[in-house]
Formats: C-alpha cells, sequence, structure tokens
C-alpha cells in the first residue's frame, strides 16, 4: 500500500521543490566556488546564509523534529518525501536546517535535554545561530560494538572529567560548532554492558579539547562540516551536563540513531534519482557506435534497473517510517535495520552504472557522481555497518519461529 501524505506534506512538498528549483539548484557552483576561495575550506560560506535566509521565509525549516514542543512536529511519513528532495541536493539540507548531525542532536535535546540544556543548546540550534557534533566513534575500538567504547567520563565533585579519542566526529570542522555530544563510560564495571555508557554535552571550547585532524572520504573532506578526529584530555565541564542520567547512553543512543538511519535512507533516495536522471541524460546526449549511448542495450538494461531499486527502496523507507510513527522506533528497529542496509547499497549501485554511463567524467570532479558515490559509500559504515544490522534483522528473524 503506498501510503498518503498529510495536506501539510503534500503542501511543504510543492513549496519545497520550488525552492529547489528556484535556490538550491542554480546555487551548487557558487557554493562550491565560495567553499574552494581563499583556501581556507573550514568557514561560513556566504551563499549558504543567503539560503538559510530564503527558506525560513518560504516557512522551510525544522521541518524533521516528529516530536517537539519548539516547532510544529512532523511525522516520519510525512517527512519521508520532503528528506528525499533535499537529498537530491549536497547543500539543500543545511540551507533547510535539516542536516546531520544537527538533526540528530537536536532530537537528543528535545526528548532527553532538561529546560536549561534546551535554552543554551536546543534554541540556537533550532535558530540556526550554531551547528553540534556527536562524539561517538572511536579508533582504538570496533566501534560497530558500542559497548567496545573506552573513553571515559568519571564523575569529579560537581563536574565530571573526560577522557579519550574520538574520530569521523561529524560537524567538528565547522567554525560554527558550539556542542558536542560525547558518548562514553561511567561505569565501565557494571555487570550489564548497555549500562556502562553514558552521554554528557561538552562545548567545543572546553579546555582539553584537541582537533588532531580532519578526515577525508576517498579524498573529500566534506568541508565545512567534516569529520574529525580529537582528543579529550581531562576535559571539565559542569555535572549538569549530564543526559538524561549515567548509564543511560545506550538509551539515548536508540533514541538518535533510529530517527538519524532512516534520514540517511530518505536523502538517498533523493541521491539516487538525481544519480537516475543524470544517467539518462548523459545516455541520451552520447552517441557510441552510430547510435545514442541511450538505445544500447545494456545502458536500457542500467536504467530499468536503477528504477527498480529507487522505487524498491523508497517503499521499504515509507514503510519503516509508518511503522516508526504507528508503534515507535523500538518496535520498527528490523525495519530501521532494513533501510539501513537495501538503500545506501542500492545507492551505491545506481550511482555507479550513472558513472559508467557519463565515461570517464563519471569519476571527475566535473559531474556530482564521484562525490555521491562516496558519501553514499560511507553510509554502509555510519550509524552501524551492514553487518551489525544484517545480524539483527536475521535475530528478530529467527524469534518469529520459535
Amino acid at each position: 500500500m503506498i501510503p498518503e501524505f498529510s495536506p501539510r506534506s503534500k503542501e511543504l512538498q510543492e513549496k519545497l521543490q520550488k525552492f529547489m528549483d528556484e535556490e538550491i539548484y542554480p546555487n551548487e557552483k557558487l557554493f562550491k566556488q565560495q567553499l574552494d576561495e581563499g583556501g581556507n575550506r573550514w568557514k561560513v560560506v556566504p551563499v549558504m546564509e543567503e539560503l538559510k535566509v530564503k527558506a525560513r521565509e518560504r516557512g522551510l525549516w525544522n521541518m524533521f523534529l516528529p516530536e517537539s514542543d519548539e516547532v510544529e512536529p512532523m511525522s516520519n511519513l510525512d517527512y519521508a518525501p520532503l528528506c528525499e528532495i533535499m537529498g537530491r541536493s549536497p547543500i539543500a539540507p543545511e540551507a533547510t536546517n535539516c542536516s546531520a548531525p544537527d538533526t540528530g542532536n537536536m532530537e537528543v535535546l528535545t526528548r532527553y535535554g532538561t529546560p536549561e540544556q534546551k535554552t543554551q543548546w536546543l534554541t540556537p540550534l533550532l535558530n540556526g545561530e550554531i551547528r553540534s557534533c556527536f562524539a561517538m566513534t572511536e579508533p582504538a575500538v570496533a566501534s560497530s560494538d558500542a559497548t567496545n567504547i573506552e573513553s571515559s567520563i568519571e564523575r569529579d565533585g560537581d563536574e565530571y572529567v573526560i577522557n579519550g579519542r574520538k574520530w569521523w566526529s561529524s560537524g567538528a570542522g565547522d567554525p560554527r560548532c558550539k556542542i558536542y555530544i560525547f558518548m562514553g563510560k561511567t561505569d565501565p564495571t557494571n555487570a550489564d554492558k548497555y549500562k556502562q555508557q553514558s552521554m554528557i554535552l561538552v562545548p567545543s571550547d572546553t579546555p582539553g579539547i584537541t582537533i588532531e585532524r580532519m578526515l577525508t572520504v576517498f579524498g573529500y573532506d566534506d568541508a565545512p562540516h567534516g569529520h574529525g578526529e580529537i582528543s579529550f584530555e581531562n576535559v571539565r565541564v559542569p555535572a549538569s551536563n549530564m543526559l538524561l542520567g549515567e548509564g543511560r547512553g545506550f538509551e539515548i543512543a536508540q533514541g538518535r540513531l533510529g530517527p538519524g538511519r532512516i534520514h540517511h535512507c530518505m536523502r538517498q533516495i533523493g541521491v539516487a534519482e538525481r544519480a537516475l536522471e543524470d544517467m539518462c541524460k548523459r545516455a541520451k546526449s552520447r552517441i557510441a557506435f552510430g547510435k545514442p549511448v541511450s538505445e544500447q542495450t545494456v545502458t536500457l538494461e542500467r536504467i530499468a534497473e536503477a528504477r527498480i531499486g529507487i522505487d524498491q527502496a523508497r517503499l521499504l523507507v515509507f514503510n519503516a517510517a509508518h511503522k516508526m510513527d504507528t508503534v515507535g522506533n523500538k518496535e520498527a528497529r528490523k525495519e530501521i535495520a532494513m533501510i539501513k542496509v537495501a538503500v545506501p547499497n542500492m545507492t551505491c549501485r545506481v550511482v555507479d552504472m550513472a558513472m559508467q554511463v557519463h565515461g570517464g567524467g563519471g569519476v571527475s570532479q566535473e559531474f556530482n557522481l564521484a562525490s555521491a558515490y562516496a558519501h553514499s559509500r560511507t553510509l554502509r559504515f555510519a550509524d552501524g555497518p551492514d553487518e551489525v544490522h544484517r545480524n539483527q534483522i536475521g535475530r528478530l528473524e529467527l524469534r518469529r519461529h520459535n
């Protein structure tokens, strides 16, 4: 069954598509030009700030929150087509204040933050005044198993002392990044390995924090957002910065990563759709062996395979979103895991086929396909690797046959 979207979602889809056509697509090249100017890519890009003003004026702002006292909530199902539209451009999510990791961090603060934490950090994030970082993965351990996390959060009077090293800390490179959500162990000897961890708010200017380097993905630095390797050495924050309470880190992580995973997948549908469009346009404009590439049988098969894969994946995403809305993230964990495996793999295949049709240009900077592939391939790791999700799907399926 194809779900019915609310009137509000349909209206926003129309407004968002118009915004993409009038403002986002025409400014993609200008964004890249301004980002590259002056040699420093870790900066505020002027055209992005202009786009944010225009997005807010059109009511296209903070559309992602499924539950909130601060803005009108949006169901996961209603948000899915909006996120797909934004996913077609690498600059659209930030322009509408709907980009990772801020979306996930804002959801954490919405669900688990105290009134004081919300005032200090959530409000400026919702207003687009600051950006944030999520620090969970560590270079020294296999972070696909989050119980491996070694970073420590130790109570010392009215403060917590934080020590550890993180990497792939999304958002760390942005000069507007003012707050980290940090995951570490407060009780490493607890018999329940899922109650050893906690999450805590760490202002980015706290003494003891050092960004060791910004990491690249197939050579892309993802500036000005970026992914940092960061050391935390005797970093002290007030005890009031603890989120929800000691030992609640896994609980928060599940509340955060479920929506985060589906947002990634929603955007990936848009990436794949645009890659298919580019493939079709390129195939029709190129002549090989006496006829357009679009008339070559192998190209027709690729186009058909791409269309089938995209539509299958979209329906899986809609199903997961609907289940999250109706029975909750926990009960929808199998469906979330399924799309987290299926969608990035599908997008990688579609982008790869589009690259093949583009010829040598497909792997160059001339088109957006190479960077799209790098990002899509990364999502087979981000928020849990394929192997972890497949194992979960298999275990949940086996439970049905006890």
